[in-house]
């Protein structure tokens, strides 16, 4: 499976934006989805997961709240809807895909990865 995320960009603090990984493939339903970002100077780190059917969901406890995961297998997409946006949520964010039900914050279990897609989120 082939994924690319977009829907980054530049916004304010406590503003919001909506990601999305689209994906090729017909089997994309067989796949748990994750969201994962990586600052500048850390290492990527686990934001939210789904499951293959979307019937569940996880969270790292500094999204909760705020970030919703969500999933169009019709359509083969995951979107992130992230509101209420912090500085310290800039990033590049990565969509990436793991044959299992899920959901997962297992990095290295992950397989396929996109592209990343820039959130910088200004104060």
């Amino acid at each position: 499976v082939q994924l690319q995320a977009f829907g980054g960009g530049l916004v304010q603090a406590g503003g919001y934006l909506r990601l999305s990984c689209a994906a090729s493939g017909r089997t994309f339903s067989s796949y748990a989805v994750g969201w994962f970002r990586q600052a500048p100077g850390k290492e990527r780190e686990f934001v939210a997961a789904i499951s293959w059917s979307g019937g569940s969901t996880y969270y790292a406890d500094s999204v909760k709240g705020r970030f919703t995961i969500s999933r169009d297998n019709a359509k083969n997409t995951v979107y992130l809807q992230m509101n209420s946006l912090k500085p310290e949520d800039t990033a590049v964010y990565y969509c990436a895909a793991d044959r299992s039900p899920g959901p997962h914050h297992v990095i290295y279990e992950y397989d396929y990865w996109g592209q990343g897609t820039l959130v910088t989120v200004s104060s």
